[in-house]
């Protein structure tokens, strides 16, 4: 296993994260493979070699993008992801996260504390002021991870993504800087 310790943003007991790379192709798709009942009808994460690429490619070289793996720190690799899209700058300094655990990993805790460590570093070197997630209201799993992580449910939006073949409600959830410090 090649030493991913210096790449590391940050760590918590369980888990560190890091930035996507090419070179975690082969483990992310097969994780997401073995996830796809689990992933189903939420999201869709590349399951292939060239899917993948261009997934990566789009988190690595664009600014309004972030994307971060979720690792186990005891050696058991990929745990879940979690992604910042659509940064805004300048008076906003907002962006909208996206996450999904793999199978393998789900219901350990794992995501909490990796969603914790992402909030921290987009509040903290990123300088980011806002995080947003934006949830189907049938997600129990994922409105369960927003709320232990501080999230406040801001209000409902009637067909607001299109997923899996329609444009599905979605409710909106935020933090920000001054509400995670003080909560």
């Amino acid at each position: 296993m090649p030493d991913t310790a210096s790449r590391h943003l940050a760590e918590g007991p369980r888990v560190a994260i890091r930035h996507f790379t090419q070179q975690d192709g082969a483990e992310f798709t097969a994780r997401a493979r073995e996830s796809k009942d689990l992933h189903h009808p939420w999201l869709f994460p590349p399951t292939g070699a060239d899917a993948y690429t261009a997934y990566a490619a789009r988190l690595i070289e664009d600014r309004t993008k972030a994307g971060f793996l979720v690792c186990e720190r005891d050696g058991g690799g990929i745990a879940g992801f979690i992604n910042i899209n659509n940064i805004v700058e300048g008076g906003f300094l907002c962006g909208a996260l996206g996450y999904g655990a793999f199978a393998h990993a789900a219901g350990r805790g794992l995501m909490r504390e990796g969603l914790d460590l992402v909030v921290g570093h987009a509040f903290g070197p990123m300088q980011l002021h806002r995080l947003e997630i934006n949830v189907q209201p049938g997600n129990a799993a994922s409105i369960a991870l927003a709320r232990a992580c501080g999230f406040r449910m801001e209000g409902f939006s009637p067909a607001m993504i299109y997923v899996d073949g329609a444009w599905r409600d979605h409710q909106r959830w935020a933090i920000t800087a001054e509400t995670r410090t003080s909560g």
